[in-house]
C-alpha cells in the first residue's frame, strides 16, 4: 500500500476546501485511564443531575452487549451492569451512540450484527444499525427499530473479509448545533468498491420517536436521499439507497490488499469551533491498522466539506475518540484538550489548534 496519498483518496473534496489551512491536533503521553471492562465500538457518553449532582454516564460494548457506567469524572467510573432491553432487537447489539433530550429521554443508537445467512455455512454478518430510547438512565431500552441497513444484494459471499460479507455500521452520531438533525457517520461494506468507505445519514430531530423509514442518505452533490417503504397489510420494510462516500475505500474491503477508512468518530470542538472525526486505516481484510487520522467540517449539512484525513498516530488500536475533560464534555464535544482513547483506554491527551 503506498504511504499516503491523501488527495488521490478524496475526489469528493472541493479544491477550495482542501486550500484552507486545516487547524490541527496532536496527541501528549499522560497518566492511562481506562474505562471498565472491555470495549470493541465507539463508548457514548452522557452528563446529567443524580439528585442534584452532576454525574457522568458511559456505555462500553464488546461480544455484543453494551454495559452502563458512571461516577463523578472519566478516570472514576463504576461499572453499573448490562443494558437491558423491553424487546431486545436480537443478534449482537453494541450501542455507539447516545443523544440525550431536554426532558430526560435518552435515544440510542446501535450497531446490530445479523448473521450472514444468505451466505450458506457461513459464520460472518450483515451490520446494520437501529435505534432505541430509554427513560432511566440508560439502564433500559425500549427498541425503535432499524433506522439504516445496506441495500438488498448489496454482500458479497466470496468476500474474504474477516467479519462482515456487506452492510453498513461501525458509526457515530451527532445532533447538529441548530438541532434540526441527527448525523450519522457510517462505515460501509457493500459489494460495490466505488460506494464503500465513510459515509453519512441524517434523520430529522423531530422523528426520534418514530425513526424507521425516515433517514435519508447522502449521495453527493447537496442530494439526500430518503428510504423506499413498501407496505403489505400491517407489514412495512424500508429500502434504504447506497449512500456516496465522504471518504472512498481505495482498496476493496472484500479482497485482499484493503485501504479503507472506518469507524468515525465524530464530535463537536468548542475551541475549533468546527466539528472534528476520528477514523480508523484499514490495511487488510483482517482490519489491521495503518494508523489513525483527523478531519474537520464546520457544516455536517455540507459532507463534501470535509478535510482530507491527516494521520495522528501511526498503527494504533480500534475504536478512536475523544472525551472532552470540561463539566459538560462527552465524546460528542470537546475543547481544546482533550482525552484521547483507542478501545476504550486513553495514553494520551489531544490538543488541538487552530
Amino acid at each position: 500500500m503506498a504511504a499516503i496519498a491523501i488527495v488521490s483518496l478524496f475526489p469528493d473534496v472541493s479544491a477550495q476546501n482542501q486550500a484552507q489551512p486545516a487547524p490541527r491536533a496532536r496527541l501528549i503521553p499522560a497518566r492511562t485511564v481506562s474505562l471498565p471492562g472491555s470495549s470493541d465500538s465507539n463508548s457514548p457518553a452522557v452528563w446529567t443531575l443524580v439528585d442534584g449532582v452532576p454525574r457522568l454516564f458511559m456505555f462500553t460494548s464488546v461480544a455484543g452487549t453494551a454495559t452502563r457506567h458512571s461516577g463523578v469524572d472519566i478516570s472514576r467510573l463504576t461499572a453499573l451492569g448490562q443494558i437491558d432491553f423491553d424487546n431486545h432487537p436480537g443478534h449482537g447489539v453494541w450501542l455507539e451512540g447516545v443523544i440525550p433530550d431536554v426532558d430526560g429521554t435518552w435515544y440510542g443508537y446501535y450497531h446490530q450484527e445479523r448473521p450472514a445467512d444468505v451466505c450458506a455455512g457461513d459464520s460472518r454478518t450483515i451490520p446494520r444499525i437501529g435505534a432505541a430510547r430509554s427513560r432511566d438512565l440508560g439502564a433500559t431500552w425500549e427498541d425503535l427499530g432499524v433506522v439504516l441497513e445496506a441495500s438488498p444484494n448489496s454482500h458479497d459471499c466470496s468476500s474474504s473479509n474477516a467479519y462482515f460479507v456487506g452492510g453498513v455500521g461501525d458509526f457515530s452520531v451527532i445532533l447538529d448545533r441548530d438541532q434540526q438533525y441527527l448525523y450519522f457517520f457510517f462505515s460501509q461494506y457493500v459489494r460495490r468498491e466505488v460506494s464503500q468507505g465513510v459515509s453519512v445519514a441524517r434523520l430529522a430531530w423531530a422523528d426520534r420517536d418514530a425513526p424507521a423509514g425516515k433517514v435519508s442518505v447522502w449521495l453527493r452533490n447537496r442530494l439526500w436521499l430518503p428510504a423506499r417503504s413498501v407496505a403489505a397489510g400491517d407489514w412495512v420494510r424500508h429500502f434504504y439507497p447506497t449512500a456516496g462516500p465522504i471518504y472512498r475505500a481505495e482498496d476493496d474491503w472484500h479482497q485482499g490488499d484493503v485501504d479503507a477508512f472506518w469507524g468515525p468518530s465524530v464530535h463537536w470542538n468548542t475551541h475549533l469551533e468546527r466539528f472534528v472525526m476520528l477514523l480508523n486505516r484499514a490495511k487488510d481484510t483482517s482490519w489491521t491498522q495503518e494508523g489513525i487520522y483527523v478531519a474537520y467540517a464546520a457544516d455536517l449539512s455540507e459532507p463534501a466539506s470535509w478535510s482530507p484525513p491527516a494521520r495522528l498516530l501511526s498503527a494504533g488500536r480500534w475504536y478512536p475518540q475523544v472525551v472532552g475533560l470540561e463539566s459538560d464534555g462527552t465524546d460528542r464535544q470537546a475543547g481544546a484538550i482533550a482525552r484521547f482513547f483507542m478501545g476504550g483506554r486513553s495514553e494520551y491527551i489531544i490538543q488541538f489548534s487552530k
